[in-house]
């Protein structure tokens, strides 16, 4: 029983993430028309709300808060990275995937709009968590 209930949230997570991921895409794209600003900031806190997801599913009955701390962990992570600097790395950062996922400058802000994302997934995760489990009992 607990397998399938497991089974069960990691499905909803790996919806969850692909889902996140095609709206950072479309947020990112040209096509929207958005200005720089909210394209870049918007688009990197649906980054971090996507490492908060993909963090959950693999921990997914794991508590909120040790999601979010995992999932701050791995932002910082990826942006104390951009600081590091070989040939192979750098060439990968110009690919688009090297862009989406490692992103080329480091900066102080990224962190946070990443935590600003990571926050309210989580704050989305826990409403959605509660609500079924409300709506499971009987009134």
């Amino acid at each position: 029983m607990f397998a399938l209930i497991q089974m069960r949230q990691r499905l909803a997570y790996a919806i969850v993430v692909a889902c996140v991921v095609l709206a950072g895409l479309a947020w990112r794209g040209p096509g929207i028309g958005l200005p720089w600003m909210i394209a870049k900031y918007g688009g990197s806190g649906l980054w971090g709300a996507m490492v908060y997801f993909i963090v959950a599913f693999f921990a997914p009955t794991s508590d909120v808060l040790k999601k979010v701390a995992t999932a701050a962990a791995i932002a910082v992570l990826i942006e104390l990275i951009r600081l590091y600097h070989v040939p192979w790395l750098d060439e990968f950062r110009t690919t688009t995937a090297g862009l989406l996922i490692l992103g080329r400058y480091f900066s102080l802000l990224n962190i946070l709009t990443y935590w600003t994302g990571i926050a309210l997934a989580a704050l989305g995760d826990r409403t959605a968590r509660r609500s079924l489990v409300d709506g499971d009992s009987p009134q």
